[in-house]
């Protein structure tokens, strides 16, 4: 398969906003554990504060995750403990229920299968190119796996690289040579980099010296220039007019 005169033979995909929904199943989740849990009720009035409250802390502590400025176990310690201790909740209450949120949400979360437009073709016509699929991902791998079953996507994937198994996240090219090595192709121009992430999907893969394409979906906005060295998409179907067999 040609990109920009290159040969690819390995395509890594990230999974969150790029194959898999993510801001969607997200969003349903919270949901659900607001009608469930009696706690976020008592603290919140509706779902929909209660959702937008948690999402504005976990964007920010994620942006903080990826460039390593704070550990995963904070990041998910934090992420419930600082709206619900906004919120009013008492500090040792709190923490018992964000160690018990934790695991809720990771659950109902893995449950959840609603997917980008375009992602089921985009990895059937993959399959079709004789390439390697792999995922590459910041994800925590207690639910990754999950939920690429859930989806239905497992039949599509060759490897999954995740974040989790060397302790090193995107935009780091550590992990970029970390995936070369795990698909035994040490060469960079053999592997692409699709991504919904700028700062991290396409930032790191170039800095390795990968070739990338910056999926921005049109339903999150409009989108800016793409990355340096990247081309840009707003449509999973138009990748396959990008690269070409």
């Amino acid at each position: 398969m040609k990109y920009n005169d290159r040969d690819i033979t390995k395509v890594w995909i990230d999974l969150d906003d790029t194959l898999i929904d993510f801001t969607t199943n997200a969003h349903t989740s919270l949901v659900k554990m607001w009608h469930d849990e009696p706690c976020l009720r008592q603290y919140f009035d509706t779902p929909e504060i209660w959702a937008r409250t948690y999402e504005e802390h976990n964007i920010a502590l994620w942006a903080e995750y990826n460039v390593g400025n704070i550990t995963r176990q904070y990041l998910r310690m934090e992420r419930f403990l600082r709206p619900l201790t906004q919120a009013g909740m008492p500090d040792d209450e709190a923490r018992t229920t964000s160690a018990r949120f934790d695991t809720l949400y990771l659950d109902y979360l893995a449950r959840e299968k609603a997917l980008m437009p375009g992602a089921i073709g985009l990895l059937r016509y993959l399959r079709t190119q004789n390439v390697t699929i792999g995922i590459l991902s910041n994800g925590f791998k207690e639910v990754q796996f999950r939920k690429i079953q859930s989806a239905g996507l497992e039949p599509y994937i060759d490897i999954v690289v995740l974040s989790d198994d060397i302790g090193i996240n995107k935009p780091d090219i550590r992990i970029y040579h970390h995936a070369m090595q795990r698909v035994d192709d040490l060469d960079p121009t053999h592997h692409l980099m699709i991504g919904d992430n700028p700062d991290t999907d396409i930032a790191g893969a170039i800095r390795a010296g990968w070739s990338a394409i910056w999926y921005h979906p049109a339903q999150r906005g409009a989108a800016t220039a793409p990355p340096h060295g990247a081309t840009g998409t707003s449509d999973l179907t138009e990748i396959s007019k990008i690269i070409t067999p």
